[in-house]
C-alpha cells in the first residue's frame, strides 16, 4: 500500500493506493467512522452487484449505514438522480455529523461529491474509486452533475476527506471501461513529460496489458501529476485548466452523443487528437501523429471521427464549455510535451481543423 498526500488551499488529505485495501484499512477506518453519526454509500447498480458485500464487510462495525444505488453510467449525473440522492439523505436522517461514501467510478464520484457538497450546505465525503478513470476524477475535488446542454455545468470544488483506491477492484472492469480510464493516463503523460509517455508506450502495447501488474504504478504517477497541479491551483483560476487538455472537444462530443454513445475516455481520445492538430497548426508543435494514433489503435481505441459527427453540433456544444467566455472558445494546447498554454481559437480554424480530422489528415 502506498499513501500520497494531496495538498490544496482548503484541505490536505490522503490517497491510499494498493491491493486489498479493504482488508488492510478496515481497522484504522473503524476509528474514522466513529466521528460520524451515520453513513450514506452512493454507488451504481453495476458496482453494487459486484462489490457491495465487500463494502458492507468493510463497514460492518458501523451501526447506521444507508445505500443509494443509481443507474449505471452518465445517466446517474442528472438533476433527477441528484434530487433522489438528496431525498435519500433526508429519508435516512443524515445530519451535519454524517458522512457520504462515493463508491464507484468517475460518475459516482462526481454525483456523490455533489450530494455531499450541497446537503445541509456540505457534509464530509470519501472517495472509494473502482475504475481506472477515477484515478483522475477522485482526486482534486471537482464534483458536478450534467446539464442536457453540456457536461459538468452544475458543480462545485469540494475536497474529500480521503481517497481509498483498491486496485484489486479494477480486475472486474470490462476492457472498454479500462480503455476509457487509461485515456486520462495518456493525458497526464502528454501534459507532464515525454518520459512518462514513452513508458506508457513501452509497457502497454495491447489491450490485455491494461490488466497487467504495472498499471497501479502508472496510476500513482498520474495521480502525482494531477496532485502537483491541484496544489498550485485548486479552483481552476490558472494552471489547473491544463488538466482539461482534450476536454473541450471531448465534452462536446459526449454531449453530441447524449452522454450515452461515447464513454468519457473515448471522447477524450478524440479530443486530444483534435487538440494536437490545433497545436501543430497554431503553435508549430513537433509531434508525430501517425505513430501515436497507431499506438492508440493497438490498444483498441477508435481514432477516426465518425462521419455523422457534424461540426455545427460540436461547435454549438463547445460554446457551453466552462472555459468559453465572451463567446470565445478557449483550448488547452501543447507547445511541447509538458508545456501548455490556453488559447482562444477562431471558428474558421476550428472548422478547418475539424474537416482535416474527419478526413483523417494531419494539421
Amino acid at each position: 500500500m502506498r499513501e500520497m498526500k494531496i495538498e490544496t488551499a482548503s484541505k490536505t488529505y490522503p490517497v491510499y493506493i494498493g491491493e486489498a485495501l479493504f482488508s488492510a484499512l478496515k481497522g484504522s477506518f473503524a476509528k474514522e467512522w466513529k466521528r460520524y453519526s451515520k453513513l450514506l454509500v452512493v454507488t451504481d447498480e453495476h458496482v453494487a452487484s459486484l462489490h457491495r458485500e465487500e463494502m458492507e464487510t468493510f463497514l460492518s462495525e458501523v451501526e447506521q449505514v444507508s445505500w443509494f444505488v443509481t443507474p449505471n453510467g452518465e445517466a446517474a449525473k442528472t438533476f433527477s438522480v441528484y434530487e433522489a440522492g438528496i431525498t435519500k439523505a433526508v429519508e435516512a436522517s443524515l445530519d451535519r455529523k454524517s458522512a457520504l461514501i462515493a463508491f464507484g467510478g468517475g460518475v459516482i464520484g462526481d454525483l456523490g461529491g455533489m450530494i455531499a457538497a450541497t446537503y445541509m450546505r456540505g457534509i464530509p465525503f470519501y472517495q472509494f474509486p473502482t475504475t481506472v478513470l477515477a484515478h483522475d476524477s477522485a482526486v482534486g475535488g471537482k464534483v458536478a452533475i450534467n446539464h442536457p446542454l453540456g457536461k459538468n455545468l452544475v458543480g462545485n470544488f469540494y475536497q474529500p476527506e480521503a481517497v481509498v483506491y483498491d486496485t484489486n477492484l479494477l480486475q472486474t472492469l470490462p476492457v472498454r471501461e479500462m480503455r476509457s480510464g487509461f485515456a486520462e493516463l495518456i493525458k497526464h503523460a502528454l501534459i507532464s513529460e515525454q518520459g512518462f509517455l514513452n513508458s506508457l508506450k513501452e509497457h502497454f502495447v495491447s489491450e490485455t496489458d491494461l490488466y497487467g501488474k504495472s498499471l497501479p504504478l502508472f496510476l500513482e504517477k498520474g495521480i502525482s501529476v494531477k496532485a502537483e497541479i491541484v496544489k498550485q491551483d485548486e479552483t481552476e483560476q490558472g494552471v489547473r485548466a491544463f488538466l482539461n487538455f482534450g476536454h473541450t472537444f471531448g465534452h462536446a462530443l459526449e454531449a453530441f452523443g447524449n452522454f450515452e454513445r461515447f464513454l468519457h475516455g473515448e471522447a477524450i481520445i478524440y479530443g486530444m487528437l483534435y487538440a494536437l492538430r490545433l497545436s501543430k497548426k497554431l503553435l508549430g508543435l513537433q509531434f508525430e501523429l501517425a505513430p501515436f494514433e497507431s499506438w492508440l489503435v493497438s490498444l483498441g481505441y477508435a481514432t477516426k471521427l465518425p462521419q455523422d459527427v457534424a461540426f455545427e453540433a460540436i461547435y454549438h456544444n463547445m460554446l457551453h464549455d466552462k472555459k468559453t467566455t465572451f463567446g470565445e472558445i478557449t483550448f488547452v494546447l501543447l507547445q511541447d510535451i509538458g508545456s501548455l498554454t490556453l488559447q482562444t481559437v477562431d471558428r474558421d480554424v476550428l472548422e478547418e481543423t475539424f474537416i482535416q480530422f474527419k478526413e483523417g489528415g494531419d494539421a
